[in-house]
């Protein structure tokens, strides 16, 4: 019978020693590359971190520009619908003002903006705000002028008016001498007599004179004149000339009878009469004369009738 014969035990463990290595390295190997991966994802994790972060600040920063831009936009809108003055020198230097805005809205409608860009606008939109700064200057200098010519336009205004209302009452005429004359009529009216008593009174004879005026105009001028009798009530009849006129103070005002002169400047007139004749009888008592031009009372007079 046949022996076995083993092989010795160094022979055995070599293999095994061999495998062993073997293992550890791919282990090793497959540590290292999870180690790898891992610090790669983390890298990206972090990478992609960062890109947020920045988008975000981009973002929030753009928002901060654009309300920046918006308010500066209005200011300039609000001062150009103020300013007539300014709105046509803006339109001079529109180009100007114009590829400022473009390059701003350009930037700020850009999603993916970077800071250099960013920077570049808020820069612009500083340089916009100063040349506001210098809009609103130049207006508020431009508001003082205004102030300053219109004030001195209503004193001028002011002074004319003044000057004027001197030179109108200047100009208005003055009647003096104003008589009313009891008149008594004998000789179917051929005779005239004056007289004090009312039952012989047959007309009222108003008798005045206009002063000379140099600054009174040549042509002719109407004389309203208004006789008031003793119940204070103005003699007036439509079928003898009564009429109506405007007062200086806009009031219409009745006369009785009324005079057209021919006027010469800085000439007077002498002896000027007016009659009125009615068929009713004369009150007792005293009897108001005043006469007119241009709506301006120039004189008056009183007489009694006993």
């Amino acid at each position: 019978m046949e022996s076995r014969i083993n092989p010795p035990a160094e022979n055995l463990d070599k293999p095994k020693r061999k495998n062993t290595w073997i293992y550890i390295g791919i282990i090793a190997l497959l540590l290292a590359t999870n180690i790898y991966l891992f610090l790669q994802k983390k890298n990206e994790h972090q990478e992609k971190l960062a890109v947020s972060e920045e988008l975000q600040q981009s973002t929030s920063e753009r928002e901060v520009l654009q309300n920046e831009y918006n308010a500066a936009l209005a200011r300039l809108d609000n001062l150009t619908s103020e300013n007539a003055n300014l709105k046509n020198k803006l339109n001079s230097r529109n180009s100007d003002i114009q590829h400022i805005k473009d390059r701003i809205k350009a930037i700020l409608a850009d999603a993916h903006a970077s800071q250099t860009q960013l920077k570049e606008a808020r820069s612009l939109i500083k340089g916009l705000n100063l040349k506001i700064d210098d809009y609103e200057a130049q207006i508020a200098v431009l508001k003082k002028q205004n102030t300053t010519l219109t004030g001195e336009r209503d004193s001028v205004i002011v002074k004319n008016d003044s000057l004027q209302q001197r030179i109108d009452i200047a100009k208005r005429l003055h009647a003096s001498n104003i008589q009313i004359i009891p008149i008594n009529l004998r000789r179917g009216g051929r005779k005239e007599t004056t007289t004090g008593k009312a039952r012989k009174v047959d007309l009222l004879r108003v008798s005045f004179d206009i002063d000379e005026n140099l600054l009174a105009e040549d042509g002719t001028k109407e004389f309203d004149i208004r006789i008031v009798n003793p119940d204070g009530m103005l003699l007036s009849n439509a079928a003898l000339g009564s009429g109506s006129f405007i007062d200086a103070k806009g009031k219409t005002q009745y006369y009785s009878v009324s005079k057209v002169l021919n006027l010469s400047s800085g000439v007077p007139l002498k002896g000027i009469d007016v009659d009125w004749r009615q068929a009713a009888s004369y009150e007792k008592g005293a009897y108001i004369v005043e006469i007119y031009s241009e709506g301006q009372l120039i004189g008056q007079g009183t007489a009694n009738l006993k």
